[in-house]
């Protein structure tokens, strides 16, 4: 698969000041996300990428990994230094990273 060449973390090993980029979108992101993160909607990234630093390195993150690996290949076709965040938001939660969401209840990953 093509995402096997694909510079990538696992969502325990992203670090913690590291730049989170979330593409998922709104009602994703609305039930569920890493407080730090910054959301940009995939299909929104063409128009905002200039809101993406190009002086640190970017953790792309999605629900699966599967949409922010081919985010991750785009941004560093384009000169980003982006690592995809492996297993996504399922990962991060299973491996008890800080969630918040934006509404009532607890956050999940939708």
């Amino acid at each position: 698969m093509f995402w096997d060449d694909v510079p990538a973390v696992r969502a325990a090993d992203v670090p913690q000041d590291g730049y989170l980029l979330d593409i998922r979108e709104q009602a994703e992101w609305d039930a569920g996300h890493a407080p730090s993160a910054v959301h940009i909607p995939m299909g929104q990234l063409g128009d905002r990428a200039g809101e993406v630093p190009r002086d640190r390195e970017v953790f792309v993150i999605c629900r699966s990994g599967a949409r922010s690996a081919q985010v991750t290949v785009a941004l560093n076709q384009a000169g980003w230094l982006a690592r995809n965040v492996d297993g996504g938001m399922k990962d991060w939660a299973e491996v008890g990273r800080p969630m918040e969401r934006d509404g009532d209840g607890p956050p999940y990953v939708a």
